[in-house]
């Protein structure tokens, strides 16, 4: 498991040990790691310690990349070419994929078509890739929700870009993870490209407007058809935790349309994914109880965490 500590794979790896499977958690820092499995040393810019940390492994899930850095793309490239091949000779007999939804048809964005290449390239090696395809994954800590929450936290009236008119199809983080988990125990997944989302399609303004009617807020939105990805980042940047790289990734995405168009991973996992609004207070309810316990923790005093 890459990313073990991450947004998705701090989940995927309980799940993955409740499921009765054996979970070693890759980290670069193996004796800070604390999650489910048992921590392993690798890194993906390094090939040989992939090599060790996936010897005997018969499947592994990559959840990594680099949004943060302006050179993602081939950041992103290397480490799923090193891998593939490091799979391929540790004997892995399956990769499992979370990457992004998008039409190949339309203009995607740099961080979509980055996507779509290291699918690609974990494949190189010859080990069969299942790649899970999502758009936005609603959740406490990721990165596209905490954006969401804190526009609607901090602007009770919002000047935005066109691209809040565009279509996505967000689904619950834990509803990614049953996903994840479902298609290693499936054999016909081998190979295979599902597309998972929840089970409304909603565009990015109806989203901030859903969140601010749970938490009893107004949001006022004010699309302003001039405001370049680069404003649009520098004011993500300004009134979210996001920095201005990640925040222009994920703006240059926003124009492209992620929704479900086949809804094949029903037939091989065959869940019923949460509605938004039930993801969404699911996410607010994680936040609320890690800041109490934060709190408990520090004896109360409350002077320290993330921003509201």
């Amino acid at each position: 498991m890459t990313g073990a500590s991450g947004f998705v794979g701090s989940r995927l790896c309980p799940a993955l040990v409740e499921a009765g499977h054996t979970v070693r958690a890759m980290t670069r820092h193996p004796d800070r790691y604390s999650g489910a499995g048992e921590p392993v040393a690798g890194d993906v810019g390094d090939e040989a310690s992939l090599r060790r940390a996936l010897e005997g492994c018969r499947a592994a899930y990559y959840l990594v990349h680099s949004l943060a850095s302006a050179d993602f793309q081939q950041r992103d490239a290397a480490a799923a070419r090193a891998f593939g091949r490091a799979a391929a000779g540790a004997g892995v007999r399956r990769i499992v994929y979370l990457g992004g939804l998008g039409e190949d048809s339309d203009d995607l964005s740099a961080h979509l078509r980055s996507r779509r290449e290291v699918e690609r390239l974990l494949a190189e090696g010859g080990v069969p890739v299942t790649v899970l395809r999502a758009g936005i994954v609603v959740g406490h800590g990721g990165v596209s929700w905490e954006i969401t929450r804190q526009l609607v936290a901090h602007l009770p009236a919002m000047v935005t870009p066109r691209w809040v008119h565009t279509r996505t199809q967000p689904i619950a983080v834990a509803d990614v993870v049953r996903y994840l988990v479902g298609v290693l125990e499936a054999p016909e997944a081998e190979g295979r490209v599902f597309e998972v989302g929840g089970p409304e399609v909603l565009e990015y303004v109806e989203m901030l407007t859903r969140v601010a009617e749970i938490q009893g807020r107004r949001l006022f939105v004010v699309p302003v058809p001039l405001l370049t990805p680069q404003l649009s980042s520098r004011w993500l940047a300004l009134v979210t935790d996001v920095d201005v790289q990640t925040g222009r990734s994920l703006v240059d995405s926003m124009s492209n349309e992620v929704v479900v168009r086949d809804d094949a991973i029903r037939g091989v996992v065959p869940i019923e994914p949460m509605s938004y609004d039930e993801a969404v207070l699911t996410a607010l309810g994680e936040r609320a109880r890690e800041r109490r316990e934060a709190r408990a923790g520090r004896g109360g005093t409350g002077l320290r965490g993330r921003r509201a």
